[in-house]
């Protein structure tokens, strides 16, 4: 329950454009064997007649046609009505289940807008549906985040852990971290309340005690978003390198397909090009960059351009794989460029070294690397699991226990607020003489960074960012 929220009300007693009956195609764009029409208002029996041209029973799929304004049949199909509460959005919901040509829905879309003009009903914008679901508490805000990202989903694990998250696990295991906050807000700020009773607060009630416990729950369950963030949102890895060191063929080796043009000829690649892989369920998006030297090296204008954008992929990526010709190392003028690309990199992006052409140089007589480089081959695949495990390591991942559920960037800065805030109280409540309202301040803040998780404490901009990233009919 969210009685906080500025934006909650009772279903038909929604502020502004909430009140409005909607419509929107809810299938996917382009041709379908079945194409969906769905709408959501507080009073659907007029579009419900007129479409249907008679009354249908309650969550029973009926076989029908669906009448154009003149009488005609403009399709057969199935028609669902899903009365208030006992719907998606908490309103009247009625599905039109018709072939999936777009022509089509377009038609019907246009019948439903037509019929239903005299109740106002108007397209559904961007998430609209699920936004009302939210506000009439059907979801909680987490659910509806999971709602878009199972539906993006791009592996296993991703969409294993979304369907967690919208079953309400994640949800789940807030409610109970904020229900124990409350309870030593209770102890504390009754304390203030009744200073005359001289009790020992921090003794008696084990208020430090209870405090250790909620925060090693509150740490607990910020592993596990951290892990839930990098399943939705993936690493980006940028292959860099000087020119001709194999970072085409790196790419190649890891996509397992010959997405990048590999030849001997230096420079060969003059922009960035991307894949996307995944290890372990993880995605990895990884990114091919032209060859890193000087501008005034480069052989023309186009490659310059390219050396460019090498440098912004690398500024804006999570790790950055620095490939090096095992077969050129100890040449001083390469060496030389390594060094000055070293310099370059920027310190707060993560660097993995890796030494390439193994298979063509004598190992054992190279010179010395730095301590955690990796040694493989990307023409025969000699250390490739070396290296996915290594990108794995430089993400933070760890075996996906089950129960893993997905999260996002806001979900893990709530969390890291919450704990922050703990640790205050801590700070506080170690004093033998605590003040204590400065202690129930920072429970205070902890719960409520703790609610925006849930959307308990939420505000119209933070709803139009996540629900304006939906797609429309959703």
């Amino acid at each position: 329950m969210r009685a906080a929220s500025p934006v909650n009300a009772a279903p038909g007693q929604l502020p502004g454009r909430h009140q409005d009956p909607i419509v929107a195609i809810a299938s996917a764009p382009g041709r379908g064997a079945v194409g969906i029409v769905r709408a959501s208002g507080r009073d659907l029996s007029p579009l419900i007649d007129a479409l249907c041209g008679r009354s249908l029973r309650p969550r029973v799929a009926t076989l029908l046609p669906f009448a154009g304004a003149q009488g005609e049949t403009l399709d057969r199909g199935l028609a669902i009505h899903f009365p208030a509460p006992n719907s998606y959005t908490g309103e009247d919901v009625l599905e039109l289940q018709a072939h999936g040509g777009p022509v089509l829905l377009q038609l019907l879309l246009a019948r439903c807008l037509q019929a239903g003009s005299s109740i106002g009903l108007r397209l559904a914008e961007p998430g609209e549906f699920t936004e009302r679901a939210f506000l009439n508490d059907k979801l909680d805000l987490a659910q509806a985040e999971a709602v878009a990202d199972l539906i993006d989903a791009s592996t296993e694990a991703a969409a294993r852990s979304a369907a967690r998250s919208l079953s309400g696990a994640f949800s789940a295991e807030v409610a109970d971290l904020a229900e124990r906050i409350v309870q030593l807000r209770m102890l504390v700020e009754a304390t203030l309340d009744f200073p005359e009773e001289e009790i020992d607060f921090l003794e008696k009630a084990r208020a430090r005690d209870k405090l250790d416990a909620i925060e090693a729950q509150v740490a607990a369950a910020l592993s596990r978003a951290r892990q839930g963030a990098l399943l939705r949102e993936g690493l980006r890895v940028v292959l860099a390198g000087q020119p001709n060191v194999g970072k085409s063929s790196l790419l190649n080796a890891l996509a397992g397909a010959e997405l990048a043009i590999v030849t001997p000829i230096p420079g060969t690649t003059r922009d960035r090009v991307a894949e996307t892989i995944q290890i372990e369920g993880v995605p990895l998006h990884i990114t091919d960059t032209a060859g890193l030297r000087h501008d005034t090296e480069a052989a023309d204008e186009v490659e310059r351009i390219g050396i460019g954008r090498s440098w912004q992929a690398i500024e804006g990526a999570d790790a950055v794989v620095f490939l090096h010709d095992l077969s050129r190392v100890g040449e001083p003028s390469y060496d030389e460029a390594e060094a000055q690309i070293a310099q370059q990199l920027p310190p707060e992006v993560s660097v993995l070294h890796v030494y390439n052409k193994a298979d063509l140089t004598d190992v054992a007589g190279a010179p010395a690397r730095p301590d955690g480089a990796l040694l493989l081959s990307a023409r025969t695949g000699q250390g490739l699991d070396a290296l996915r495990q290594a990108l794995l390591r430089q993400a933070g991942w760890q075996a996906a226990p089950e129960g893993l559920f997905i999260a996002r960037a806001r979900h893990v800065d709530a969390l890291q607020r919450t704990q922050r805030h703990l640790q205050s109280a801590q700070a506080h409540a170690a004093v033998r003489d605590a003040a204590l309202d400065l202690l129930a301040e920072e429970l205070r803040l902890a719960h409520r960074a703790l609610g925006e998780i849930t959307g308990e404490f939420s505000n119209e901009d933070l709803l139009g960012e996540i629900f304006g990233r939906f797609c429309i009919g959703k």
